[in-house]
């Protein structure tokens, strides 16, 4: 009897970032999607490539005082500060939720304000079981201290990225400011000094003021604006960072659709982190995964992981 013929290949969307094997190449951003468990009653977190926990310091810290929050056009801007339970109430309260969930890749998100306080928080996770790799948070804007400094010197980004690759005992994926000069020099530092993966952008600088009561939005008078209104800045910055390093590119900044993720592929990004959009839609991240699947097949793509820098330019 001869067998029916088959159908339509069902494409691949296995990536490999830092070691790590993904299903797909959609993570959840860190800081928009807070520990995970708080998603899971609304998200298939088994769908998802991954995601990224809220950054985590040795100790918590209480963050911002409000407001903290505000939408601007096509975009947002957020100083929350870095509020987190702490390394070691996240091992003991979160993480063991996390473990029972199956085939779900997490991500520990790391923050510090001194190169110890990275080298304790990590040295804290690495006791720890359910951990896929470390985020070295370097570039957040809203602190007053560590964050954007590590990540805009090249001689303290190395510092950082050294002392956080000696202790680590996971892959390290180290997350690039976009407040910089040259983002391609930031990121050969950061793979020269130990990176497995690096990922970008995080938010841009920015600020509003309310011209009636003429104060800042902001409580911290600066955020960081996030959003649709930074992927085309966001998009040149991945090209130039994965033009430069060997070592995967995970792209993020302003992604909202499937479309998005792939220029982002296409652009030299070997993965992509969704963060803003689970704010106006906490299943953006599902969706999207969805979307980007359905592009595939429309477009004949067997293996997403072949448009990882298929841009062409004439």
């Amino acid at each position: 009897m001869t067998p029916p013929p088959s159908g339509p290949r069902r494409p691949d969307l296995r990536v490999r970032v830092a070691g790590i094997d993904l299903k797909n190449p959609i993570i959840a951003a860190s800081g928009t999607f807070g520990y995970g468990v708080e998603f899971e009653d609304v998200v298939h977190l088994d769908k998802l490539g991954g995601f990224v926990v809220k950054g985590l310091s040795k100790d918590p810290m209480a963050g911002h005082p409000p407001p903290r929050l505000y939408e601007t056009a096509a975009g947002m801007l957020n100083a929350i500060g870095l509020q987190n339970v702490g390394a070691r109430a996240f091992i003991k309260e979160k993480l063991p939720r996390l473990r029972r969930l199956k085939q779900v890749v997490v991500i520990a998100n790391v923050f510090g304000y001194t190169r110890e306080d990275y080298e304790d928080t990590i040295e804290i996770l690495n006791e720890a079981e359910g951990i896929a790799a470390y985020e070295l948070n370097v570039s957040c804007p809203n602190t007053s201290s560590g964050g954007l400094q590590f990540g805009s010197v090249p001689r303290l980004l190395d510092e950082v990225v050294s002392t956080a690759r000696h202790r680590s005992e996971r892959p390290l994926i180290v997350k690039l400011s976009p407040n910089v000069t040259s983002i391609a020099q930031m990121a050969r530092v950061a793979e020269e000094a130990g990176a497995d993966a690096i990922s970008l952008v995080n938010t841009f600088l920015a600020m509003a003021i309310d011209a009636e009561t003429r104060k800042p939005r902001i409580s911290n008078v600066t955020a960081g604006l996030s959003g649709p209104a930074i992927k085309p800045i966001a998009l040149r910055m991945v090209y130039d960072a994965s033009q430069t390093v060997k070592i995967p590119v995970i792209g993020m900044g302003g992604i909202s659709t499937g479309v998005d993720a792939i220029e982002f592929m296409l652009a030299g990004a070997t993965a992509v982190q969704v963060g803003t959009a689970s704010y106006w839609d906490p299943c953006a991240t599902e969706k999207i995964v969805g979307e980007v699947y359905e592009w595939c097949v429309d477009h004949k793509v067997g293996q997403i992981a072949s448009l990882t820098g298929a841009m062409v330019v004439d």
